[in-house]
């Protein structure tokens, strides 16, 4: 693409920059919650969190509280959580029968590897699959062949809006920032992956070949790999409006936004082994899970430094300024399009322009 100036950049598609009001207004924020959050499938949880009759967990969707409970050992039904749950406790045990309620249970579905999938909406026009839009395609050997359970789950809150969790997820560049990716992983196949979009605003990344013994301590995972994955590749799934599924070969990590308001996030990680693992190689699985993605791993906190610095940076109140999406390689890991396509979809869905969200 040839360069454009000042007055060319204007002229670009909307998507092809952003205005920060998309961050920080409450009107934006709200409407966020009756458009999208009250829409979309939301991955509440994984099927391994609640495996007995009468496990639960609970959550809140578009400010509503939700729980998901194991109505008899085998299937997951999710309701308004209208009853003295305590909604703040994440997990527990009740007697099915003491849950009175008289509402029709929520729309929910167990699918890509397990994560149990609910909806707001009393009546959806697209099942999982179709909400997912083949998205899930390029792990699915992996994810689906053998029984997946949690090993690891922590949560974090954020001053931050909840796009920029989505951001950092989307663009590449910031692997700058990581010294573990610069130094395991900035190769050619690195340099040629593809930003794939799908239906619904999601985005998948196409894999290549890490080399984790390059960094100091760290030891090769070809031999722990997940079922049907090659040794030591690294796939992403990106899913509108918020969720990030990560395999990194011998482990898979999965993220689920609740946006707080328009400048926090609470944040929900989680970490999945393989339910046939003996002792030893979960516990591999789990140091090759933590070491990157535990609270004290190499990345995670670097990216939540990140997105909490750029959230103090456009809250309300701070200089209204456009953010740009205008790389284009062809494709390639650095190439916006993952950006552009999320934003065309979040403006479709929520009405208006994002590079102008509060025009009449």
């Amino acid at each position: 693409m040839a360069p454009r100036n000042h007055k060319q950049w204007k002229a670009v598609p909307n998507v092809e920059y952003i205005s920060s009001e998309c961050y920080n207004n409450n009107e934006i924020f709200k409407l966020e919650q009756e458009e999208i959050f009250s829409k979309v499938w939301i991955p509440m949880c994984h099927i391994s969190e609640m495996r007995n009759k009468g496990d639960y967990r609970t959550t809140r969707i578009a400010d509503k509280r939700v729980i998901a409970i194991n109505v008899d050992g085998n299937n997951v039904q999710a309701y308004y959580n209208t009853n003295d749950i305590d909604y703040r406790k994440p997990s527990g045990t009740i007697t099915y029968g003491d849950f009175a309620t008289t509402e029709k249970p929520l729309h929910c579905e167990v699918k890509h590897g397990g994560m149990v999938w609910v909806t707001l909406d009393p009546n959806p026009t697209q099942s999982v699959d179709e909400w997912t839009a083949g998205a899930f395609d390029c792990i699915a050997d992996a994810i689906d062949t053998e029984e997946m359970e949690v090993f690891h789950y922590h949560k974090a809150v954020i001053d931050t809006n909840y796009k920029l969790w989505h951001d950092t997820n989307s663009e590449f560049y910031h692997d700058f920032m990581h010294y573990f990716n610069r130094v395991s992983g900035f190769n050619d196949e690195y340099f040629a992956r593809k930003n794939i979009p799908f239906d619904n605003g999601h985005v998948n990344v196409s894999s290549f070949t890490v080399n984790y013994e390059e960094y100091q301590g760290f030891e090769d995972r070809g031999e722990l790999s997940f079922p049907n994955l090659p040794p030591n590749q690294w796939y992403m799934v990106d899913l509108f409006p918020g969720f990030n599924f990560n395999l990194r070969g011998s482990a898979y990590r999965s993220d689920a936004v609740t946006p707080l308001g328009p400048n926090k996030v609470l944040i929900e990680f989680r970490g999945y082994g393989l339910k046939k693992d003996t002792p030893e190689e979960r516990q591999t699985r789990i140091k090759h899970h933590n070491s990157i993605w535990g609270p004290f791993g190499r990345n995670l906190h670097e990216d939540l430094i990140g997105v909490a610095g750029q959230g103090t940076t456009m809250r309300e109140g701070t200089e209204k300024r456009n953010i740009l999406h205008g790389r284009h390689e062809n494709g390639t890991i650095h190439d916006e399009v993952g950006m552009r396509h999320y934003y065309g979809a979040w403006g479709d869905m929520l009405g208006v322009n994002p590079s102008r969200p509060l025009a009449a």
